[in-house]
């Protein structure tokens, strides 16, 4: 798969169209677009109110659908950031993604991000504490979509999760992010040492910028 991913759905919902996803099927000849759903920022899925909630889940909602009309896969992520720790707001993520997989179980395009960039110093083991739970949830309602589920470091340290990944699921990948601005051959190192070792990588960001996403 090879695609782009929209900025934080509050801010701007405007590239959320049928028309910017044809394009990006069309124009750009890519196959998936990801709904980057921004958890505690400004307006964040849970730090705004309730209708902003709302509003949040039907932007999703237009945008799995037009991404279905313009044959793309979509990726629903949940985008924590300034969190850090994907346990503090683990059982709204719960809720959400066992909204998500009873919504969209039946839609073969979709797939789930679970914790976008863990970060803080936030260890595998929380992270991995955190994504037996969500990966429950959505097993629960949709038996195979793809789970993505975040690595230490901003999406970096992929080696820690091949060390001890989670047993028991099928369908299950772990995100690795690369910026050829920032990270070079160490962090290629990791990603060869984590497919060494029979692990299944998804970059779900990448670019030729800064990490910071500029330069």
């Amino acid at each position: 798969l090879k695609g782009v991913s929209t900025h934080g759905l509050s801010w701007f919902p405007e590239y959320v169209n049928q028309k910017a996803f044809h394009s990006i099927k069309k124009d750009w000849n890519a196959n998936v677009v990801r709904l980057a759903l921004y958890t505690s920022e400004y307006n964040g899925y849970c730090t705004g109110d309730a209708k902003n909630r709302k509003a949040l889940e039907r932007r999703i909602d237009q945008g799995v659908q037009y991404a279905k009309k313009a044959g793309l896969y979509v990726i629903i992520d949940w985008h924590i950031l300034s969190d850090g720790n994907p346990r503090t707001y683990e059982k709204q993520a719960v809720r959400f993604f066992k909204k998500m997989a009873s919504r969209y179980q039946n839609h073969t395009n979709v797939i789930y991000e679970i914790c976008n960039e863990p970060n803080g110093g936030t260890s595998w083991s929380t992270i991995k504490t955190y994504a037996k739970k969500v990966v429950k949830a959505i097993r629960s309602r949709d038996k195979n979509g793809v789970i993505l589920i975040g690595t230490p470091n901003w999406s970096q340290d992929v080696d820690a999760a091949a060390a001890s990944p989670l047993k028991g699921y099928k369908n299950v990948m772990y995100t690795l992010h690369f910026y050829a601005g920032t990270h070079g051959a160490d962090l290629r190192k990791k990603a060869e040492s984590a497919l060494e070792k029979g692990l299944p990588l998804f970059v779900s960001e990448f670019g030729i910028s800064d990490a910071s996403g500029n330069g």
